[in-house]
C-alpha cells in the first residue's frame, strides 16, 4: 500500500521573544479613535445585541444612542429630572431602560423616544437598570440597599431582595438561568439571589467596595471588581475564590467580555483598559487613555471598543474586519450545536432527514520543490526553492534534506552560469549567518571543487566568487576579534580566581579556597567552551577562504 509523500519539514531555530505578540497585534487593530465630548462623566456604555450593534451612552441627564456605522448620535433621550444611570438597550434593540438619581426607572421606545413604563418605588438613586433575559422583566439596584425585579406590563415589583448593608452599584441577571440575580455592593460583598427561594443563596466577600460584577455564560464563575483588584469566584464550589488579580493602580470601574468570552476587559481610574486571557488571567494587552476610565464596552461582533471617561470624553475605536472573518462567524452562528434547544426542536436552518454531516477534507497540495523531491529531481527542487524566493531557512532545510538523501552533488552538478548564479547569490547573502554557516561552508566547498576548472569563463560568476571571498574574509576578521574578547575574559576570570584563592589562603579557609577554585574552573570551562566553538567556526571559514583564494588564483 502506498503512503502519502511527507512534505519537506522546515527546521525551526530558536527565536528571541519579540515585544509584539499575536494578541497585541490583534488589539492594536482597534485604531483611529474618535473622541466625542459629552457634558459630564460617561457612567455607562451598552451595546445592542442585534445588528447593526448601536450603543447607548449615559452621561449627565441624558441617554444617547450612537450609530456603530457613522459614530454619530441617532437618538437623544433627555427626559430625566436628575442625573441618569445605566442606560441599557433590550436584546431586540427596540427599548431602552435607565434609572436616575431621584430613584425613578423609565422605559423608552427607541424609535419615538416615548416613555412606555415608569417604576417609582425606589427612594434613592438607581445605579443599575437592566432587562432580564426573558424581555418582560427589569432588574434594578439602588442606593436604598435593595435589589428589585419588576414586571413590565403591570409596573409592579415581583421580588424585593434585602440583605446588603450599603449602596448597591452593580448587578446582572444570569444568562444561563433568569432566576439567578447577581449584585455587588459597597459593603464589600457579592451576593447571589434566587427568585425561586426569594432570598440570598450565596455571599462572597470581595474585600473592597464592589464596582462591577460579571458572570460567565454557563453561570459557574463570577468576576468582581472593586478597589484596584479583581477577584474570581467559583459558584459551583460554594463561592470559593479562584484568583485575585491586582494589575491596576487605582479603582477598577467597569468590565466586559468579548464575543467568545475568552477575553476580559477592565477599565480603571488609572487611565488604562487592560485585556485579560481568562484561561490564566494574564494581561495580554493594555490601552492608555487621556483621562480616568469610568466605563468600557466591546461590541458583540468585536469591531468597536468604546470607553467613557471621567472628564466627559468618549473614545470610539474601530477594527476593520475582513470578509472571510465575517463569513466564518456567520457560519458558526448558523451551525446547530448538539444538545441545544434548537438541535432538538429543529428550526428552519436545520439539516435534512438523517442529520448526517460529513466534513470534506481538502486535498493537500504539495509545493513545487516538494513535487520535485517526490520525483527525485534534486536539481529542479533546489532551483524551484531558489526561484520562488523562499525564506532562507526553507532553502537550508532543503539542502539538509538533499544531504540526508546523498543527493547534494547531484543537485549541484551540470549547471551553467545562469543556473549557478542564484545558488552563488544565496551563499553570498547567508554564509555569515551563524545558524547556517557550517552547512553553507560545506556547500561552498563542494561547489568550488566541482566548478574550479570553469572559473574565468563567466564574468558574473567570477564577480560572485570574489564577493563570497570578501564576505568570508570579513567574517574571519570578526571571529578573530571575538576570540580576542574571549581571551580578555579568560584573563579577567583567571585574575578573579587567583584573588579569591589568595584571600582564602590568607584567612586559612581551605574549604572556601577549594570552592573558589572549583568555581573559577567552572567559569574557565565555560569560556573554553565558547573559545572552542569560535575556533571551530573560524577554522571552517578559513578553510573555505583558502579554497576560494586558490580557486581564484587559478585564473
Amino acid at each position: 500500500m502506498s503512503t502519502d509523500f511527507k512534505a519537506l519539514t522546515v527546521k525551526k531555530y530558536p527565536r528571541l521573544p519579540g515585544r509584539k505578540t499575536s494578541e497585541s497585534r490583534y488589539w492594536r487593530k482597534f485604531k483611529s479613535p474618535i473622541v466625542v465630548k459629552e457634558f459630564a462623566a460617561v457612567s455607562s456604555i451598552h451595546f445592542s445585541e442585534t445588528s447593526p450593534y448601536d450603543f447607548a451612552v449615559t452621561a449627565s441627564t441624558r441617554v444617547q444612542i450612537y450609530s456603530s456605522k457613522t459614530h454619530q448620535v441617532k437618538k437623544t433621550i433627555s427626559r430625566f429630572k436628575d442625573v441618569a444611570y445605566s442606560g441599557t438597550i433590550r436584546a431586540d434593540g427596540r427599548l431602552v431602560v435607565a434609572g436616575d438619581a431621584t430613584g425613578l426607572i423609565q422605559i423608552f421606545d427607541v424609535g419615538s423616544r416615548a416613555i412606555l413604563r415608569t417604576f417609582r418605588d425606589h427612594r434613592h438613586p438607581v445605579h443599575v437598570a437592566k432587562f432580564s433575559s426573558d424581555k418582560t422583566q427589569i432588574l434594578s439596584a439602588s442606593d436604598d440597599k435593595t435589589v428589585r425585579i419588576w414586571d413590565m406590563p403591570s409596573e409592579t415589583p415581583l421580588t424585593i431582595f434585602t440583605g446588603h448593608d450599603d449602596y448597591i452599584r452593580t448587578g446582572m441577571v444570569s444568562h444561563d438561568n433568569p432566576h439567578l440575580i447577581l449584585s455587588g455592593s459597597y459593603d464589600q460583598t457579592v451576593k447571589l439571589w434566587d427568585m425561586r427561594t426569594q432570598g440570598c443563596v450565596m455571599t462572597m466577600n470581595h474585600g473592597a467596595p464592589v464596582e462591577c460584577v460579571e458572570m460567565f455564560p454557563d453561570g459557574g464563575v463570577v468576576v468582581a471588581a472593586g478597589g484596584p483588584f479583581l477577584k474570581v469566584f467559583d459558584i459551583l464550589a460554594g463561592g470559593r475564590p479562584m484568583h485575585s488579580l491586582s494589575n491596576h493602580q487605582k479603582t477598577v470601574t467597569s468590565m466586559c467580555f468579548d464575543h467568545s468570552h475568552s477575553r476580559l476587559l477592565t477599565g480603571s481610574l488609572d487611565q488604562h483598559v487592560k485585556v485579560y486571557n481568562v484561561q490564566d488571567y494574564s494581561v495580554v494587552h493594555s490601552v492608555k487613555y487621556p483621562a480616568p476610565v469610568m466605563s468600557v464596552a466591546l461590541s458583540p461582533d468585536d469591531t468597536h471598543l468604546v470607553a467613557g471617561m471621567a472628564g466627559g470624553l468618549l473614545s470610539i475605536r474601530q477594527r476593520v474586519v475582513k470578509t472571510a472573518e465575517v463569513q466564518t462567524r456567520r457560519a458558526q452562528e448558523e451551525q446547530i450545536r448538539g444538545g441545544s434547544y434548537k438541535y432538538f426542536v429543529r428550526g428552519q436552518k436545520a439539516a435534512g432527514e438523517g442529520d448526517f454531516t460529513v466534513e470534506s477534507q481538502k486535498k493537500r497540495r504539495l509545493r513545487e520543490y516538494d513535487r520535485y523531491l517526490k520525483a527525485f529531481q534534486y536539481g529542479n527542487a533546489l532551483d524551484a526553492c531558489l526561484r520562488t524566493n523562499q525564506p532562507a531557512v526553507t532553502t537550508v532545510s532543503l539542502i539538509q534534506e538533499l544531504v540526508h538523501r546523498d543527493g547534494l552533488r547531484q543537485a549541484l552538478s551540470g549547471r551553467d552560469d545562469i543556473s549557478l548564479e542564484p545558488l552563488a547569490q544565496f551563499l553570498v547573502r547567508n554564509i555569515n549567518n551563524p545558524r547556517y554557516t557550517s552547512l553553507l561552508v560545506d556547500v561552498t566547498m563542494i561547489m568550488i571543487d566541482m566548478y574550479t576548472a570553469v572559473l574565468g569563463q563567466s564574468p558574473l560568476i567570477d564577480e560572485l566568487f570574489m564577493r563570497l571571498r570578501a564576505k568570508v574574509k570579513l567574517e574571519i576578521a570578526f571571529q578573530k576579534q571575538l576570540l580576542s574578547v574571549v581571551g580578555s575574559m579568560e584573563m579577567l576570570f583567571a585574575k578573579s580566581t587567583s584573588t579569591s584563592v589568595g584571600i582564602a589562603a590568607h584567612n586559612e579557609l581551605a574549604s572556601t579556597s577549594n570552592g573558589a577554585g572549583n568555581n573559577g574552573a567552572s567559569n574557565g570551562g565555560v569560556v573554553h567552551a565558547k573559545s572552542s566553538s569560535s575556533s571551530t567556526s573560524e577554522t571552517a571559514l578559513s578553510s573555505s577562504l583558502s579554497t576560494i583564494q586558490s580557486s581564484t588564483k587559478a585564473y
